[in-house]
């Protein structure tokens, strides 16, 4: 058994992560702390020779949809719900200042 945290532990964590806490989170943090620590040393004394790494343990399957040719939306149509155009084109204000 993996042991629980001590409240120096747990106070160093929370200050790398810029955390703070009162003494009641503090505490039940290092509760839980303790407790994933304490599942991930059980998980690492699984063996697990006989098992294929993979990424995945989801059979692989193509999400995408097929390539088809369609006809592309008519330019007047989709410039029509912009607010500025410029030469067949959408207007947006600057991003960059370049002078």
């Amino acid at each position: 058994m993996t042991p629980m945290l001590t409240l120096q532990e747990v106070e160093h964590i929370a200050r790398l992560a810029r955390l703070t806490l009162t003494d009641e989170e503090k505490e039940r943090f290092r509760r839980q702390l303790s407790e994933i620590l304490e599942y991930a040393a059980r998980l690492q004394a699984l063996d697990t020779g006989d098992i294929l790494p993979t990424f995945s343990v989801l059979p692989p399957q193509n999400v995408l949809r097929a390539d088809e040719i369609q006809r592309s939306l008519d330019t007047e149509d989709i410039l029509r719900n912009a607010a500025k155009t410029e030469k067949h084109q959408f207007r947006v204000p600057p991003v960059l200042d370049i002078p």
